[in-house]
């Protein structure tokens, strides 16, 4: 199966190139406690579980899940083994969790256990584990009629060492009920030594398939049919299962790679590993790089195409118009071809060979002034925009006001100069480059690769239960949400919300723990690890005439932020969002906010 390296294709529809910051708003906002009779079961981390990825997996586990079948109800697993859920109708009156399942095996006799976790796998099924090993599949009945009716077990299976659920589906084929279940475990690399690079541990993704073997009118009974296993060297930012468990998408810093289908070792997965480490040129996953940069100031746009080593004049193939560019090589597809998004001055533009790799092009501007949001119109996803020392500088000295927690009403008097220092901590970004691959669920080979480049992940969140989970990430100061389509190969993710300078705010936020959205992208929500949650909201119309001082304009549209303390001195264990609310479970608490009416 060919391999397509692909490139995410921003929305330029959902930027707001306009956008200020947000304005501190001193509106409070409602919270309602409910006191746990129990505490939750948080399992902290031993000696054993020293390497980040350990904290990335299970340290910063969300110990709080929301049904996406039915946004109002949440659910968590407590220190005596039961799954509690709370249903919100009326925030003023909220009553105890109810208990719909409890484990009836003890998971704190595993001296390795790790946090219970649960995954929502239709609107009739959940997938939990106890953390010890166990994987239970529970027919739940439908949670929006109901939501106190006890669950039903009709799958408890040992599967090994312990493990935490990251994501699961059901579907229906040929009249066979399947279930799809994803399992992430952190295991002693048995190929390493004391003396070898690395941690000395290694990363498994399972995909378990468990099916209904019961014949047309006997009792239900279902059976593992069918594990694959996949290894890695870093817990992913992202894995879920595509709908009817067609294939699988991983974004992780280290690439991953199918090694076992049934317990039977696939032939050359070291081979594999290598293809999709490389970046050697001909390789079947060669990572995209950009192939052309591009600056401006208001007179014109200078652009940077990578050539072949070597290229002379006479192999330049150049065309420019008013609004169109192409430049390639001969006999070979243009490198950068479409309308430009403005019209230039062709007998005042020029290129020229640099070091013999590549072709500096000056675009002169027929119109001097306005700054170009993309060089070609509607963008082709192969080039990158460079800013200048002077529009970097200008750009921190607007961004700086973004990350205040001053409780200023007046934003705009005595403002701060710029530290440059600080912002390089702030706007610092791992030094590992993260992959987003989506592998097919027959060959199990990869068939799209995406280079994250320097793109951060932020979050995964449920918007829509009929489709896979979406994913944030950081694109220069904003936060873009992304959207599995593995419907439209050509488009197989795509951009579907902004979140203004939210990946530039969260950056400065040194004690978060939590980010989320709710599914209508009203709000972005950060938390924390003790007390304070940040609310930013998308900007709405003002009721009032203000006008921008500096720039003597008026303002239409002011964005807010507000901050929420909790009367708790305990880590906050669970964060998620709904359109109305914002659920933030702590050891023995659960807090409800109410961010909408």
């Amino acid at each position: 199966m060919a391999v397509s390296n692909y490139s995410l294709k921003v929305n330029r529809q959902l930027l707001d190139p306009s956008f200020e910051s947000y304005r501190l708003s001193l509106e409070p906002i409602p919270i309602y406690n409910v006191e746990l009779d129990a505490a939750v079961a948080e399992v902290k981390l031993k000696d054993s579980q020293y390497t980040l990825d350990h904290v990335r997996a299970f340290g910063m586990y969300n110990y709080l899940h929301i049904d996406p079948w039915y946004e109002n109800s949440v659910f968590f697993v407590d220190c005596k083994g039961r799954v509690l859920n709370l249903t919100v109708t009326l925030d003023t009156a909220l009553g105890k969790p109810i208990e719909v399942f409890h484990m009836p095996s003890d998971p704190t006799v595993c001296e390795e256990r790790l946090c219970a976790s649960l995954s929502f796998t239709s609107a009739t099924w959940a997938s939990l584990s106890d953390g010890a090993g166990r994987l239970y599949l529970l027919r739940t009945s439908m949670r929006r009629e109901n939501c106190s009716l006890k669950w039903e077990p009709l799958f408890s299976e040992e599967i090994g060492e312990p493990f935490t659920i990251l994501h699961s589906i059901s579907h229906v084929q040929a009249g066979v009920h399947s279930m799809e279940v994803l399992l992430l475990r952190i295991q002693k690399d048995p190929s390493s030594d004391s003396h070898a690079k690395g941690s000395g541990y290694s990363v498994s993704l399972e995909w378990i398939t468990v099916s209904n073997t019961a014949e047309q009118g006997q009792e239900k009974k279902y059976k593992v049919r069918k594990m694959k296993m996949l290894r890695g060297k870093s817990v992913p930012h992202y894995a879920a299962l595509e709908p009817q468990g067609k294939g699988l998408m991983v974004a992780s810093e280290k690439p991953f790679v199918f090694t076992h289908v049934d317990g039977a070792l696939l032939e050359q997965p070291a081979a594999q590993a290598m293809e999709m480490e490389s970046s050697a040129g001909g390789s079947m996953l060669q990572v995209i790089d950009p192939i052309y940069f591009w600056q401006q100031t208001i007179e014109d746009v200078t652009v940077s195409v990578r050539m072949p080593e070597g290229i002379t004049k006479d192999d330049v193939v150049f065309k420019l118009y008013m609004e169109n560019v192409s430049v390639g090589v001969q006999g070979f597809a243009p490198l950068l071809e479409g309308q430009l998004h403005a019209p230039v001055d062709p007998e005042a533009s020029a290129w020229i060979i640099k070091d013999e790799k590549s072709l500096e092009v000056t675009l002169q501007k027929r119109s001097e002034g306005p700054m170009w949001p993309e060089l070609l119109t509607g963008g082709d996803g192969r080039g990158e925009f460079l800013m200048s020392e002077e529009q970097t500088a200008l750009l921190h000295e607007r961004l700086t006001y973004l990350t205040t927690e001053d409780m200023n009403a007046n934003p705009d008097k005595g403002k701060p100069p710029c530290n440059a220092q600080e912002l390089e901590d702030c706007d610092g970004f791992p030094e590992d480059s993260s992959n987003l691959t989506r592998f097919d669920g027959e060959s199990l080979k990869p068939t799209h690769v995406v280079n994250l480049g320097s793109h951060q992940y932020l979050f995964t969140v449920d918007l829509n239960p009929s489709e896979m989970p979406s994913f944030c990430l950081r694109h220069d100061v904003d936060a873009l949400l992304w959207q599995p389509r593995p419907d439209q190969p050509s488009n197989m993710w795509e951009h579907i919300a902004t979140f203004n300078a939210l990946g530039y705010v969260q950056a400065s936020k040194r004690d978060k723990k939590f980010a989320t959205c709710p599914p209508n992208f009203s709000y972005a929500a950060l938390g924390e690890c003790l007390r304070r949650v940040f609310i930013y909201r998308q900007p709405s119309p003002v009721d009032t005439v203000l006008f921008n001082r500096m720039q003597g304009r008026q303002v239409g549209q002011v964005a807010k932020q507000q901050v929420a303390s909790l009367e708790s001195n305990n880590i906050v264990l669970g964060f998620r969002a709904t359109n109305e609310r914002l659920f933030v479970l702590t050891s023995n608490n659960l807090f409800v906010l109410k961010i909408n009416n």
